[in-house]
């Protein structure tokens, strides 16, 4: 029989486990410095839940099922949907609610490069103020986050949806609101399926020249400056939110961003201020995708909170961060490996092990009744920097033990206490 995993899953095995955590860590320390208060909402939700708040875009993605009680239930395929559904039940929390999560979700989607059925995200959130300086934390925390993380080539890609809605609805004389949704998920399948496969899908929905027009427009990328030049003729009132949010940014020393009238958003619960963090040197797709969704706030009962928010996905962060040779495999850089050659130095290496691990230093030794040579071997695999080697006749005659730096080889006898205070202090 062959034990194969449903396709889009996988096994996390040691070396991304540890990236994982790196990255979660780095998160934890960021929510921290921006005062977002930390929790995870319920990995499963009934599919009602899902599917009334969600919008068609993403109804083909849950993972549902029938559960042993005959309820329609489904996965958590984001953690905003599950955030916001435990903020609107809470009317205790004092405003605003700053909000941060980190874990797993679930999409029936395509699996790619960097995007399986089963992946991590983390996830900000702030709930109540409808105002821009809340849009311009979300986006900050995004360009602290991933510098903190070593990613500085990254890019910002802002606009709004209030800003695309307009330009529709004065220049293209559209005012239906499903058309309007239908017009902002075919945008937002431009970068995966190009204009013409784009159009060639929508042909049934949207008038051709419509949806080329609002195509033509969202197009337009370039500094501040350059779109400003662009939009002042069309004069739109929502251009101003995007004024008002640069001003902030820089203010705030975000330089990194760029103005892109494409991004949209795909889920239809986003409203206004909407962004992207991308690499421009690495097509996996946006790091981070965040932005205003008033109209989710408002599905769940809240007429009277605002929220904006932001998830980045963790696989395309660490394949960006393996690009740039920021992560190394070596996770296991500050082990200590003890080798000896003899059953009867079992009792000193057991001892020396246990005094190092509650120190908090990573130890490893033989199991299996090795030779020293294998030993040293495997401490060597293992990318261990220290080596600490028992030799039961050294050891009789004066006390001493080695420590080798497996970095450059070069070895230390030390003669060692009750204690370990010698070696300690060499391994401090």
């Amino acid at each position: 029989m062959k034990f194969d995993l449903p396709r889009g899953m996988r096994d996390i095995e040691t070396d991304e486990f540890e990236n994982i955590n790196l990255i979660k860590n780095v998160f934890y320390e960021s929510t921290k410095v921006f005062n977002f208060k930390t929790m995870e909402p319920s990995p499963l939700e009934l599919l009602s839940t899902l599917e009334s708040k969600s919008g068609p875009g993403i109804i083909n993605e849950i993972y549902s099922f029938i559960d042993k009680g005959n309820r329609k239930v489904a996965l958590r395929f984001d953690l905003t949907i599950g955030l916001t559904r435990f903020f609107v039940s809470r009317r205790d929390l004092k405003i605003p609610a700053k909000i941060a999560s980190f874990g797993g979700v679930w999409r029936y989607d395509e699996p790619q490069s960097g995007r399986y059925r089963f992946f991590h995200q983390w996830d900000i959130e702030i709930y109540g103020p409808n105002s821009l300086d809340a849009d311009t934390e979300i986006i900050e925390f995004t360009s602290v986050f991933l510098n903190k993380l070593g990613l500085k080539k990254i890019i910002i890609d802002i606009n709004s949806r209030e800003l695309l809605e307009e330009y529709i609805k004065n220049n293209l004389n559209i005012t239906e609101e499903e058309t309007l949704f239908e017009i902002f998920r075919a945008i937002d399948k431009v970068p995966k399926k190009g204009k013409n496969g784009v159009i060639e899908e929508y042909k049934k929905k949207i008038n051709d020249k419509v949806l080329e027009k609002a195509m033509i427009f969202a197009e337009k990328k370039g500094s501040y400056e350059e779109i400003n030049n662009f939009i002042e003729p069309l004069k739109l009132k929502s251009w101003e939110s995007i004024k008002k949010v640069v001003q902030s940014l820089s203010n705030r020393k975000v330089n990194n961003i760029r103005i892109n009238l494409g991004i949209v958003r795909g889920l239809d619960y986003y409203s206004g201020i909407v962004f992207e963090a991308i690499d421009l040197e690495n097509d996996i797709g946006s790091l981070v995708g965040g932005g205003r969704y008033n109209k989710l706030t408002d599905t769940f009962g809240r007429k009277d909170m605002g929220a904006t928010g932001a998830a980045g996905g963790i696989e395309r962060i660490i394949l960006a961060m393996k690009k740039y040779n920021i992560i190394k495999e070596e996770y296991t850089k500050d082990l200590i490996f003890i080798a000896f050659d003899s059953p009867k130095m079992a009792n000193n290496v057991e001892r020396l092990a246990s005094s190092l691990r509650k120190e908090n230093k990573p130890v490893d030794y033989d199991l299996l009744g090795r030779s020293l040579s294998k030993q040293i071997i495997d401490a060597e695999n293992k990318k261990a920097k220290n080596t600490i080697i028992f030799k039961s006749d050294q050891l009789e005659s004066d006390g001493n033990i080695i420590l080798r730096n497996n970095a450059d080889k070069k070895e230390k006898k030390i003669n060692i206490s009750e204690n370990f205070d010698k070696l300690f202090n060499e391994l401090n």
